[in-house]
């Protein structure tokens, strides 16, 4: 998991610290690929057993817009083409380039942009931007599962119900109970009261 707030790669205290910490992990990563390789330029250092790492950030990797992006709850047509802003929409193409050239993830899992998205890096890495899991921000909001192994993965889109249905739902249970319950008190105007006393009345039984 990586801290995408601290990359804007200004000098700050917590960039020089973020990027100091991904330069040692790639490092650790780099050695542990080599000694399934047989290199020794490493040492004898007890290295962790080699697996592709898969990058969970906030910020999508740079990408110019969701112009190529499809589906039910990707972005709405009129907005896929706006172009993203860098450092604000998606992280800079020089901080993009740096996570992919230091982690070398298998796949990447991004967030921020409310939308869903697939993008195809360079070298072949996966980049899927989760949507919004909130009514807030989309009517269709919508999650990922997912299974990692120390080789592959796999992930399954699960959806929830539409907002408006959601409303529509409550809005026709709570009518529904507010017409018995004034039924009930004998509230109601004079045809749904002979239509509920109707169905009151006891049934005739023949001898």
């Amino acid at each position: 998991m990586v801290n995408s707030v601290a990359l804007e790669g200004d000098g700050c205290d917590i960039c020089s610290q973020a990027e100091a910490e991904l330069v040692e992990i790639s490092h650790k990563l780099n050695c542990s690929r080599e000694q399934v390789q047989g290199s020794d330029q490493c040492g004898d250092g007890q290295w962790l057993p080699w697996s592709a790492p898969v990058l969970l950030q906030h910020y999508p990797l740079y990408r110019i817009s969701d112009a190529n992006c499809s589906g039910d709850d990707a972005a709405p047509p009129e907005e896929r083409s706006i172009p993203f802003e860098e450092r604000y929409d998606v992280l800079s193409g020089e901080a993009s380039q740096k996570l992919l050239w230091w982690l070398q993830p298998r796949l990447v899992l991004s967030g921020h942009t409310h939308s869903a998205c697939e993008v195809l890096h360079a070298g072949g890495v996966p980049e899927i931007s989760v949507p919004s899991f909130s009514w807030r921000n989309r009517n269709n909001p919508s999650f990922i599962m997912g299974s990692l192994t120390s080789r592959d993965y796999a992930l399954s889109k699960c959806y929830l119900p539409f907002e408006d249905t959601v409303l529509t739902t409550y809005c026709g249970a709570a009518g529904f109970v507010l017409v018995l319950v004034l039924a009930h008190f004998e509230c109601l105007a004079s045809p749904f009261l002979f239509g509920w006393n109707l169905l009151r009345m006891p049934t005739p039984t023949t001898r």
